[in-house]
């Protein structure tokens, strides 16, 4: 297989609004149309998959997407080559929650269509805090604590930085955290980090380490989204 790269950069910021002639196919589906359900946390809280993509439109109406890379690739045949397109496509709305999804077409346009989708279904949520030591703001600026990370032979770490940091992070990780809304964070990665799908699949890891937490200590981080401060390092006494 041949793989022709070409990046690009497209978003677009038009908001959108929930669907007029939905017919729910699920039950998360239907308790979200009757208001049952009003929360996207609710529903990944409970660990329940989203099947139907009216189910975010509804309940974020102010997701926004954008390309993250668009290639072509090659598939020989008995008939020749055959052609087709590769999106990957990343979603958020810049407050704690951000999908990647892949689509492939002969065109662009479907293929960019099947990506948006496949990322509303993948959607994840990462809590935002004040997690560093070096930062008593108690903004949710930054993460509530190191997190990692790892997808195909790439490792990433994220740690908390103070308020006026920024992201120190690769164009990639930037862009996906920028959409899920952290504004300052520390990262280390190794690995090929050059494939854009690796290594956004990494940050999406990372982000659902968090629900892994049971018990006080997840109460304590998506609650009031603010740890205890961790004290600095101190050296110890020979």
């Amino acid at each position: 297989m041949i793989i022709m790269r070409r990046r690009q950069d497209r978003r677009r910021e038009e908001p959108r609004g929930p669907p007029v002639n939905w017919q729910p196919r699920t039950s998360v589906g239907q308790q979200v149309k009757n208001k049952e359900i009003v929360s996207i946390d609710d529903i990944l809280s409970m660990g329940k998959g989203i099947l139907e993509t009216e189910i975010v439109d509804t309940l974020l109406p102010n997701l926004v997407d954008e390309t993250m890379e668009v290639c072509t690739t090659q598939r020989m045949t008995d008939s020749g080559r055959k052609y087709k397109y590769r999106v990957i496509m990343l979603v958020g709305d810049k407050s704690g929650h951000f999908g990647i999804g892949v689509g492939k077409s002969e065109e662009v346009k479907p293929a960019m269509e099947t990506a948006i989708r496949e990322a509303k279904k993948n959607l994840v949520s990462i809590p935002l805090g004040c997690g560093s030591w070096e930062c008593t703001c108690g903004l949710k600026h930054t993460l509530p604590l190191t997190i990692a990370g790892e997808y195909g032979g790439i490792e990433l770490v994220l740690k908390p930085a103070p308020k006026g940091i920024g992201i120190c992070a690769n164009k990639v990780v930037r862009k996906v955290l920028i959409m899920a809304g952290v504004k300052d964070i520390w990262s280390f990665s190794r690995g090929r980090t050059s494939n854009v799908y690796n290594m956004s699949m990494a940050v999406v890891n990372a982000a659902k380490q968090i629900r892994y937490m049971k018990g006080a200590a997840y109460e304590v981080v998506t609650g009031g989204g603010q740890v205890a401060q961790q004290q600095p390092p101190v050296a110890e006494e020979p």
